[in-house]
C-alpha cells in the first residue's frame, strides 16, 4: 500500500520513468550486477518486471533466484529497497503488457539479442524494421518466448524518507519463511 501511494506520487513529480528501478543480481563469481529496468506492475504480493530471458540479469537471476532493486525519486527525496525471490512469469501477464507495448519496443523485443555482442547498430535497426514489416499487418504482434516477466516475491522492503539534518526515518517491513511480515523502525 505505501509502496502503490509512493509511486502515485512520484508519477506527478518525476520527469522520467518514475517506475524505474535499479535491479541487482549476482553473477557466478559473486559479483554484484546493477542495472536499470523498469518496474511495470505491483501486485499484493509481488512486483512484476519483463526483460529478455538470454539476457544477462536474466542468466544471473537464474543462478540464484535473488535479486534485489532499488527505487529513488529525487523530488520526492524518498527510496525504496527490495530484496527478494525472483520467478519466471508464466506467460499471462507477459502477453498481456506485451500487447499494450508499441509496435516499435514489439519489434525491437524480437529484433535483440540482449546482452550479445553487436556486429553493428546498422543491423540491429535492420532487423528492428524487418520485423515491423513482418508483423505490419497484424493487430496483435505475438510476445516472443525469449521475452517475459519476472516475478519478485519480497523478503523485505524498506522505505527511506529524507529527514532534517540526515535524520532519516526508515521503516523496513520482513517476511519470514512462514510468511509472517514484522516491521522495524530503522535508525
Amino acid at each position: 500500500t505505501i509502496f502503490r501511494r509512493w509511486l502515485e506520487e512520484a508519477r506527478k513529480t518525476e520527469v522520467n520513468d518514475p517506475d524505474a528501478i535499479a535491479l541487482a543480481t549476482v553473477d557466478e563469481e559473486g559479483l554484484p550486477n546493477v542495472r536499470m529496468v523498469l518496474l511495470r506492475i505491483i501486485e499484493d504480493d509481488a512486483f512484476v518486471f519483463f526483460t529478455n530471458y538470454g539476457s544477462k540479469k536474466a542468466k544471473e537471476a537464474f543462478l540464484t533466484n535473488k535479486v534485489a532493486f532499488n527505487i529513488h525519486w529525487k523530488s520526492l527525496r524518498r527510496q525504496i529497497r527490495v530484496r527478494g525471490h525472483v520467478e519466471k512469469e508464466d506467460g499471462v501477464i507477459a502477453d498481456q503488457y506485451f500487447s499494450r507495448r508499441e509496435v516499435g519496443s514489439q519489434a525491437a523485443a524480437w529484433a535483440s539479442k540482449q546482452s550479445e555482442e553487436l556486429n553493428s547498430r546498422e543491423q540491429l535497426l535492420k532487423s528492428i524494421q524487418d520485423y515491423k514489416k513482418k508483423y505490419s499487418n497484424k493487430s496483435d504482434v505475438p510476445r516472443p518466448s525469449h521475452w517475459s516477466g519476472w516475478i519478485l516475491s519480497p523478503d523485505s522492503i524498506e522505505f527511506w524518507l529524507d529527514g532534517e539534518n540526515r535524520i532519516h526515518e526508515r521503516l523496513k517491513y520482513n517476511k519470514d519463511n512462514s510468511g509472517t511480515v514484522s516491521y522495524t523502525h530503522l535508525r
